[in-house]
């Protein structure tokens, strides 16, 4: 009972907080197609997160992606990793969302 209590009050704390990521991450892909890493290595650049770590931007990335928001349109190596990543991009919807200031889980 408290534990579900103090999981909800989290996740009320961090809900402003994700929905500004989101915009973040869409106003990045609004330029072209990213992977996680160049986006937040970009967000870094823009002082808007505290490191390059792309577990600030590949959670999101992956909601995005189930909202159908964003969409994985292929793969390529990471300048940064040498990995193999996915690369998004922005989806008509997303276009559509960032345009009315509506990201819709959150709303």
């Amino acid at each position: 009972m408290i534990t579900q209590f103090t999981r909800q009050m989290s996740f009320e704390d961090i809900k402003p907080k994700r929905k500004i990521r989101y915009e973040q991450i869409l106003d990045r892909l609004m330029t072209g197609e990213k992977t996680a890493k160049e986006i937040a290595v970009e967000l870094f650049d823009l002082q808007l997160i505290p490191s390059t770590e792309r577990n600030y931007t590949a959670p999101r990335l992956t909601e995005l992606e189930q909202m159908g928001i964003v969409e994985v349109v292929g793969k390529k190596k990471c300048n940064y990793t040498g990995k193999m990543v996915a690369v998004y991009k922005i989806t008509q919807e997303g276009f559509e969302q960032l345009n009315m200031n509506h990201i819709p889980r959150l709303d």
